[in-house]
């Protein structure tokens, strides 16, 4: 096959041969990267690019990027500030300006990303080696994913890292933060890809993976008996966090959420997957407490996860953790200053745990979610799919 673009030599597997300010840094704390896609460095993949899953912290903040005062802590993508429209042009325009500035959708203002949907276009060999074939896991050129020209994708990398031209914002979806979009972007070697499910909506799978990390950690912190928060529980990651800690307790432990945003709070609630939901906003965390304690018979919680896309939410989830429990922050809007700072203020034993949006087997874990759990497929097909 004649290669659509010349391959050259010099491609590093972390992507640090794109980096452009400052030069040889990693893409992603790198502030400008090399988005010129005229050629291909050995060891990168080409894609080609129709969607956009924008990180729900970052697609709210370009929401109401000029809009001023705070908005209500609620999960997801619920904008505030003007109308749909308005909206959505203030998010279209600080994409493309984003992606120009920067050459990769890396918001100045939260540090997030997202995640992209497209096809395939070309793998770019190496001359002392076969070429790439990323898995579904761990990476590029190890795991033998077999993936060819054509194929439809979706990364498990961040946006932030991800070098991306766009040529034309097509539709800005605000409920699932997802934009239409015709562009290219690389993969590097030591990125991830999956493929898409034949036996899933596209835009359904999209919505899942970009938080294809919460459910597996999960499965990791919940023991037999544990009591579990979920802030921020009607939002994607929420409603996966509640729905695998659902899985690994039964009966046997209790799951509450504090969600502000009612409808997504009603959602919730008609899941049964909770034992108490909240509709408190997150950012006063002496009314989460007092709350917390009351639905979970005078106690503390053993372990909370944090999926708000707003700051200012970090001491709710540690005043409500006793001490020795663990609090997992998978919120992109975390402060590591504030929670760590705010603990040590208020003298909480807590474990403070930076949510990773990689996690063995992720993709494979949250898909199957889809089929293991009916009612929570059927409210994301209508919200995302």
């Amino acid at each position: 096959m004649v290669p659509v673009v010349p391959v050259v030599p010099g491609g590093d597997r972390f992507g640090t041969h794109r980096a452009l300010e400052p030069l040889g840094a990693l893409p992603q704390p790198a502030w400008r990267i090399d988005n010129d896609f005229s050629r291909l460095f050995e060891g990168e993949i080409l894609l080609d690019v129709e969607t956009l899953n924008i990180d729900a912290a970052s697609f709210r903040q370009m929401e109401e990027s000029e809009v001023s005062g705070p908005a209500p802590a609620t999960s997801d993508n619920v904008g505030q500030g003007g109308g749909a429209e308005a909206r959505a042009e203030r998010v279209r325009k600080k994409v493309l300006e984003t992606v120009a500035t920067r050459g990769k959708q890396h918001n100045p203002v939260t540090g997030s990303g997202g995640m992209l949907l497209g096809r395939v276009a070309q793998i770019g060999g190496r001359s002392d080696g076969p070429s790439p074939q990323p898995s579904s896991q761990g990476g590029g050129g190890e795991g033998g994913g077999g993936f060819s020209v054509g194929d439809r994708v979706a990364t498990l990398v961040s946006l932030s890292l991800t070098p991306l031209r766009v040529d034309g914002i097509h539709a800005v979806r605000a409920e699932s933060a997802q934009l239409d979009v015709s562009g290219q972007a690389v993969l590097f070697e030591s990125g991830s890809l999956v493929k898409l499910p034949d036996d899933l909506p596209e835009r359904l799978a999209l919505a899942v993976l970009d938080v294809a990390g919460a459910a597996p950690q999960v499965a990791r912190l919940v023991k037999p008996g544990a009591s579990v928060l979920v802030i921020g529980g009607g939002g994607k990651s929420g409603i996966l966090c509640a729905a695998e800690a659902r899985r690994r307790l039964g009966t046997n432990g209790r799951v509450i959420a504090v969600e502000s945003y009612a409808r997504y709070a009603d959602d919730v609630r008609a899941l049964g997957l909770c034992d108490a939901v909240l509709g408190i906003d997150a950012r006063d965390p002496v009314a989460v407490r007092r709350a917390v304690l009351e639905a979970n018979g005078g106690r503390e919680v053993d372990v909370t996860f944090s999926c708000v896309n707003v700051p200012d939410t970090e001491m709710a989830a540690i005043l409500a953790t006793r001490d020795r429990g663990v609090v997992y922050f998978f919120a992109m809007s975390t402060s590591f200053t504030k929670a760590a700072l705010g603990a040590e203020g208020v003298s909480k034993d807590v474990d403070l745990m930076i949510g990773n949006g990689y996690a063995e087997d992720h993709a494979e874990h949250t898909l199957a979610m889809m089929h293991d759990f009916a009612a929570v497929r059927a409210l994301f097909e209508a919200r995302y799919g």
